[in-house]
């Protein structure tokens, strides 16, 4: 049913705990999986602090990630990509054939006040498979 999975990885606590889920996922019905995290761009006009936006934080984050799954016997490719992340999900999850995004959701993503600034909430709105949100 789910032939690949993308699972797009950041370093928050729910992406952590979303592991679990891709873990089953993927051992039930045998997916391939892809681990994808997005190299943000800064905007121009201020340094950002934060990590998602070094390729040297975002590769050790992605070797983590493949070996905390090969622990679990899964097998997983891992893509680096640079942009937006909500579109670089959609588009990376189209390019590869994605049957299922699986994310985790963190602070007020799913809620009104929350929607507009969330990436979860525009994966949803643009994903061209179906997206389970783990809370």
């Amino acid at each position: 049913m789910f032939k690949t999975v993308l699972f797009p990885i950041d370093q928050s606590r729910e992406t952590r705990e979303a592991a679990d889920v891709v873990t089953n996922v993927v051992k039930k019905y045998g997916s391939r999986l892809v681990l994808l995290s997005v190299v943000e761009e800064p905007p121009p006009e201020t340094p950002s602090a934060d990590p998602m936006v070094s390729p040297e934080v975002v590769a050790k984050l992605l070797e983590n990630a493949q070996s905390l799954f090969s622990g679990q016997g899964i097998q997983s490719e891992i893509l680096e990509r640079q942009g937006k992340p909500a579109f670089t999900i959609c588009d990376v999850a189209d390019e590869i054939g994605a049957d299922l995004i699986i994310m985790g959701c963190r602070g007020l993503g799913l809620t009104e006040e929350g929607a507009d600034d969330s990436v979860t909430t525009r994966v949803i709105n643009l994903s061209p498979c179906p997206v389970l949100i783990v809370p």
